[in-house]
């Protein structure tokens, strides 16, 4: 059986979805199956790499990068399948060729954003890329998705009943060696702060992680940081980060929320393993891959009760009502106040995290890929 992975969005894909596409790639080398043969449409490390079209763009080079996404899978991708010949394609991100193939389709479809938060999204933008995902999802589609959440959400919006798959995904692999010197740097303490790793997109709800922990300074006169690691919402209508900079200004934070912007995985490693807790307020996910990173890493993890977080972390998190600033700064504090709950949290969480590995990810792809 011959699968090919395409890879083509590693060029921009930055947070979850890079995540994804990385640790799908590493699965079907790390894990092989006798029957199955992979082929990649570009090498991962040289895709992910490629700066042609990241960092802040003109209205020019993001149509051009349009272009190219579009020339790849509307004409480059369809031209692979003819050339290679495959059983199954794979498009991890979203969107399938619009033109007929002569192979099985695995469409990931990792969440329902598009559908359940229009106000995010350009409107123009918004429906090109719909467009595009109904277009692809033809003949011999089988969707892949990413949690019970999803697959319900995606069946309540998508106007046809496809044969939809949840596969639990693996977090990003933090093998490289971790930068000791990084607290240091930034004015962190081990078990000093609480942590955030992702872009301010509106729907994290960062603006509120803000605020709860302005009350929990003032509740408590502890000395705790909070540090907000990572890059602006991918739209001006996504982007909270204008929002928590003033937040900040209001609130007189300075020097207590960080923002070190996206920083090295040694770095990653590093704000994770000294973490106090993890804080993920989001008020909608697919998946909530930080969630078993910071548990995997060691440390308590307190979230929203959004579904897909609820269903990644089992109960070795300590949820709070999504959208309610007190509820979380209670919890923030009962985390600072009860040394045994951190314990017990720290444990279930090394626990929950084993559930959630590379090999169980790639070999729910294995299933699927097999199962025809």
């Amino acid at each position: 059986m011959k699968v090919l992975l395409d890879l083509q969005y590693l060029n921009v894909a930055t947070t979850g979805i890079k995540t994804y596409m990385m640790e799908l790639a590493h699965a079907a080398i790390a894990h092989p199956h006798p029957d199955i043969e992979w082929v990649f449409s570009h090498d991962p490390i040289t895709q992910s790499a490629d700066q042609t079209f990241k960092g802040t763009q003109t209205k020019i080079q993001r149509l051009n990068y349009h272009l190219d996404y579009f020339r790849w899978k509307e004409f480059q991708l369809p031209d692979l399948v003819k050339k290679h010949q495959p059983d199954v394609l794979i498009c991890p991100d979203f969107v399938s060729p619009a033109a007929s193939l002569s192979c099985r389709r695995l469409t990931v479809i990792h969440d329902a954003f598009f559908w359940q938060m229009p106000q995010n999204y350009p409107k123009w933008w918004r429906t090109y890329f719909l467009s595009l995902i109904r277009k692809g999802l033809k003949e011999n589609t089988e969707i892949i998705t990413t949690t019970e959440y999803s697959r319900k959400s995606l069946y309540s919006y998508l106007k046809k009943i496809y044969p939809m798959t949840v596969i639990y995904q693996a977090p990003k692999q933090l093998s490289n060696g971790m930068d000791s010197m990084y607290l240091e740097e930034i004015g962190l303490q081990k078990d000093g702060y609480f942590l955030h790793i992702g872009t301010f997109d509106k729907r994290k709800n960062l603006p509120l992680l803000v605020r709860a922990f302005a009350q929990f300074l003032k509740k408590t006169k502890r000395e705790f940081k909070l540090v907000l690691a990572g890059g602006a919402g991918q739209s001006s209508q996504m982007n909270d980060f204008p929002v928590v900079e003033n937040l900040i200004k209001t609130l007189g934070l300075q020097g207590k929320v960080l923002q070190p912007g996206y920083v090295s995985d040694s770095r990653v490693k590093s704000l994770y393993k000294n973490a106090f807790a993890y804080v993920f307020p989001s008020e909608n996910e697919g998946f909530g891959i930080p969630i078993l990173e910071a548990m995997g890493m060691g440390i308590p993890v307190i979230h929203s009760d959004q579904p897909a977080l609820m269903e990644v972390a089992g109960d070795a998190g300590l949820s709070f009502q999504t959208g309610d600033q007190h509820d979380l700064m209670e919890k923030m504090i009962l985390l600072d106040s009860n040394q045994d709950q951190v314990k017990l949290m720290i444990n279930k969480g090394l626990e929950q995290a084993t559930k959630f590995s590379s090999q169980k990810f790639i070999e729910g792809f294995h299933q699927v890929i097999l199962q025809n």
